[in-house]
């Protein structure tokens, strides 16, 4: 056994990893020969289309291609991300100064907390959240301070509570609507009260838009951007990893306020060397690429919801009908609620071999629900609601 002490004050803020216990069931089980349907993990299973796979082999064999590139991002790619802006929401961006290609959204957001936050500057959150939004602010040095999100309120802050009696004044709001675990949406009217909030109090908002055009029933949701004078205060993240099941690839983007994507730039440069080329060039075919291909996976997680949601409603559970995401937030059933959603979670992969993830993991106001990611195919998703109904009811 090595002496050598290696834990730092950092890590040792780090919680003990939450899935382990699920993690290692779901291993044991699976080394049974348990067939597990694992939907844990937002990890889509929808192939990337053909003509974005077929843009990789193409560029690959490319021997230049194979060299370092541009941390920032290939020019191309940055133009790419801003004509799509201005497609979708009418947003005029500046590929330049005003866009930058990350190693996937989630690398972004860290390497954001690390170029703004000073030790004990503080960050509003919200909670539940998805993890990375709190532990990114964590590692950084920052402070988090929780805005509490209730089903009440439709898993939407009220603008006007935030702030009242926090001192000192946060630095940076970090939101992410449509919300994951919660699934919960907002319109252009939310956008503009969190605009006039960042000018009155002086806070950077940061936008995780990861499910950005993954709306469902006619629902479109919006970039803050769509808001006049938000890019004065705003930066916003997408991905490729969603809505063009790219999620391996690791390919996302921040666009917005130039001197905050300057401040990105500069640490990044620090830390890598930026994507591999010809995956630049995939990713850019993939948003000039058609509108339907974006359409049909969409419509691939509605179908799924609607076979989950319709499937343990007439069970007796009553589940809500997500609008976005890939995902189901669902309170636990009043029977099992006092078994905590780590529990609850850890009883559906014993006895119903379905994996979710405990809402607790989201932070402390996710307990008593669990998520559900539609990453399974229609027949799937069936069997699963046939073995939480056996589970369950």
């Amino acid at each position: 056994m090595s002496r050598i002490h290696t834990r730092t004050a950092r890590l040792e803020k780090l919680p003990p990893y939450l899935f382990g216990k699920l993690n290692d069931l779901k291993l044991k089980m699976r080394q049974d020969g348990v067939d597990i349907i694992d939907l844990g993990m937002g990890n889509p299973n929808i192939p990337t289309s053909d003509f974005i796979v077929d843009k990789l082999g193409e560029v690959i064999s490319d021997p230049k291609t194979h060299r370092y590139s541009a941390s920032r991002g290939i020019p191309n790619l940055r133009k790419a991300i801003c004509r799509t802006y201005k497609r979708l929401y009418d947003v005029d961006l500046d590929w330049e100064s005003e866009a930058i290609a990350l190693l996937g959204s989630k690398e972004g957001l860290s390497h954001l907390m690390l170029s703004l936050l000073d030790p004990g500057d503080s960050v509003l959150v919200t909670n539940p959240t998805f993890p990375v939004h709190i532990y990114s602010v964590v590692i950084a040095g920052g402070n988090v301070i929780s805005i509490p999100l209730s089903e009440k309120m439709g898993f939407v802050p009220a603008m006007e509570d935030i702030v009242r009696e926090v001192w000192p004044k946060p630095k940076l709001m970090v939101l992410s609507f449509p919300h994951n675990p919660t699934t919960a949406t907002v319109d252009l009217n939310f956008w503009g009260e969190v605009v006039d909030f960042a000018r009155r109090t002086d806070t950077i908002i940061v936008h995780d838009f990861a499910y950005a055009q993954m709306g469902f029933d006619g629902y479109e949701p919006p970039s803050i951007f769509q808001i006049p004078g938000a890019k004065d205060i705003a930066v916003e993240f997408t991905t490729m990893s969603k809505v063009y099941s790219m999620a391996g690839w690791r390919v996302g983007f921040c666009v917005g306020n130039s001197n905050v994507i300057k401040d990105l730039y500069s640490i990044k440069g620090y830390f890598d060397y930026g994507i591999f080329t010809p995956i630049q060039v995939s990713a850019i075919a993939a948003l000039d690429g058609p509108a339907k291909n974006v359409r049909e996976t969409v419509a691939i997680y509605q179908k799924r919801r609607d076979t989950f949601v319709d499937g343990l409603v007439k069970a007796g559970w009553n589940i809500p009908r997500p609008k976005a995401t890939m995902y189901l937030w669902c309170q636990i059933p009043a029977k099992y609620r006092d078994m905590g959603s780590l529990e609850f979670s850890m009883k559906l992969l014993r006895e119903a071999e379905v994996v979710v993830s405990p809402g607790v993991a989201f932070g402390g106001l996710g307990e008593g629900y669990i998520r559900i990611s539609l990453v399974e195919n229609e027949h799937r998703i069936n069997q699963a609601v046939r073995n939480i109904k056996r589970c369950l009811f």
